[in-house]
């Protein structure tokens, strides 16, 4: 009985490991500070980082999505890597690997600290009454902090690799530390505080 018990525990043991992310880091470990964001960082363990757009043009769909394949989907964004989602898996993977070494933590534990830290409260738009249009600040919601904030550090990490010999997914872990620790060099950081800047002039 206790050798079948066993085996039972070794099998439950691989079926665990298969939903670790590059099967290396666990999901459920990672704690969310921000109360607002933490509905909408899916933290559910997965087994594959493709969606297949399963949840596409579906309203609030992207909760349902792992919160490191959307940042895979956003590498995305630039020609090198468009529609290339196998190099963009390795791009993000290594520089989990990259950010694990230089840490000695949960890369993902790192990544939604720096969500945290890059995500803007508030911004400014723009009312039109009769022939004018007057600048508002307005607070962001969480789906759209979400969004602004994955988006800046893709954006910032690719642009980094222009004219630099760093590979990009050395430019995407030095990214994501400087943005969880808050550093007003990383472009994410920077983004969130000009858009709060400028709601604050609006305001």
């Amino acid at each position: 009985m206790a050798s079948k018990k066993e085996g039972n525990d070794t099998a439950s043991d691989e079926i665990d490991a298969n939903y670790l992310v590059f099967g290396k880091w666990d999901l459920t470990e990672v704690v969310v500070e921000d109360p607002s964001l933490k509905r909408y960082i899916n933290l559910k363990p997965t087994a594959v980082l493709h969606g297949s757009a399963r949840f596409a043009n579906k309203r609030f769909g992207k909760e349902k999505v792992s919160i490191v394949e959307r940042l895979i989907n956003n590498v995305m964004r630039s020609q090198h890597y468009t529609g290339k989602k196998s190099k963009a898996y390795r791009v993000v993977r290594d520089a989990f690997s990259i950010i694990n070494s230089r840490t000695k933590s949960n890369p993902i534990q790192v990544l939604v600290v720096a969500i945290e830290n890059s995500a803007p409260r508030e911004e400014a738009t723009r009312l039109r009454f009769g022939g004018i249009s007057i600048p508002k600040a307005v607070d962001s919601s969480p789906s759209r902090r979400l969004d602004v904030s994955l988006r800046n550090i893709s954006k910032g990490a690719v642009s980094a690799t222009v004219k630099n010999k760093k590979s990009a997914s050395e430019c995407l872990a030095g990214e994501i530390l400087k943005a969880s620790k808050n550093d007003t060099t990383s472009f994410a950081v920077s983004k969130k505080n000009e858009y709060e800047r400028i709601a604050g002039s609006a305001r």
